[in-house]
């Protein structure tokens, strides 16, 4: 049975100690693969998840650690959202208190109790209080008490023009619903699929463009059961809508196509196969640097290239971005 909504969820940070040291330490995720941009060998690729790296819990960076600070705007992706437990906000808001995170005080949101925070890059979080997801299995880093740790995307939310293009491409291919509305935001969910389940799209015509850098979102992928599925995607892309995809990418841990929304948005959808214990245990999952088979020649050359890799949360940020591993 195909499951869709969002498969993981990829952005740019600075640097890499800082990025880890936030996401394992402050927000409890898992590191579930620790490899490189297989396009830029010289950064790392770290991948965050649940315990065992289920699709719709992926949240992945490229620290480039000189990265100059984004700046969000239209064609972009303005917040990414993580479940939490229903009981779980006050623990949260508490604890980004303590661990002094820019935070906004508890809100409604499609009557949700919503949590919006920037990590230190600046990159738009938020944590929604879902009932029942307590029930669900929960990663513990150790800190984080089990009952409340995050357990998966809820929603990512789209800057866009207009709603109508947008919309259209999810609902027609990527397996979404429309469903309520709030001011100028539309919600598009998937029936039956608590991760990543959701779509908000906010329709801000005449907004200023997207700087990317530091905290912006690179690109939203989306699942596909397998390559099948995905290719009966890409079909529908260019018969209905014109879109035409790049090439099918071999990222190891999924396979992937590419393309830009009508809002400007870069998607990508990406198969659930083969998943992240495919070159590693479960039980030791983000452990050992991974490198793909036509860069294993080169890890003595890489390794020496990548910075060191300690969590510190106190890591300063830097302001341009490396160059190729390879230069020179």
């Amino acid at each position: 049975m195909s499951i869709h909504g969002i498969h993981h969820v990829t952005a740019i940070a600075g640097p890499a100690s800082r990025n880890l040291g936030f996401y394992t330490g402050t927000l409890g995720l898992r590191l579930v693969k620790k490899t490189v941009n297989f396009d830029d060998p010289g950064t790392y690729h770290l991948y965050y998840g649940d315990g065992t790296g289920s699709p719709g819990t992926i949240l992945t960076f490229f620290p480039w650690e000189h990265a100059a600070q984004g700046r969000l705007g239209v064609g972009e992706t303005q917040e990414t959202v993580f479940r939490i437990p229903e009981r779980s906000t006050g623990w949260w808001t508490q604890r980004l208190i303590e661990n002094g995170i820019d935070h906004d005080k508890p809100s409604k949101r499609f009557g949700e109790t919503v949590l919006s925070f920037r990590d230190p890059d600046g990159m738009h979080l938020a944590l929604v209080a879902v009932a029942g997801a307590e029930n669900e299995p929960g990663w513990s880093n150790g800190d984080i008490p089990e009952r409340h740790a995050i357990r998966g995307f809820h929603s990512v939310s789209l800057l866009v023009e207009e709603k109508g293009p947008t919309a259209a491409i999810l609902t027609d291919v990527l397996g979404f619903s429309e469903g309520a509305s709030e001011e100028t935001t539309t919600r598009f969910f998937v029936e039956g699929n608590p991760l990543g389940g959701i779509v908000d799209i906010r329709a801000v015509g005449g907004f200023l463009k997207p700087r990317f850098g530091r905290g912006s979102v690179h690109h939203i992928a989306f699942r596909a059961q397998d390559d099948a599925e995905e290719a009966a995607m890409v079909k529908k892309l260019a018969e209905n809508h014109g879109i035409r995809t790049t090439e099918q990418k071999d990222r190891g841990y999924f396979r992937s196509v590419y393309f830009r929304e009508p809002g400007h948005v870069l998607f990508e959808i990406a198969t659930d196969v083969p998943g992240f214990a495919v070159d590693e245990p479960e039980a030791h999952l983000g452990e050992a640097l991974k490198l793909p088979a036509g860069l294993e020649a080169h890890r003595a050359v890489i390794e020496r290239a990548l910075p060191a890799l300690k969590a510190d949360a106190r890591a300063d940020a830097g302001a341009g971005p490396q160059g190729s591993v390879f230069a020179d």
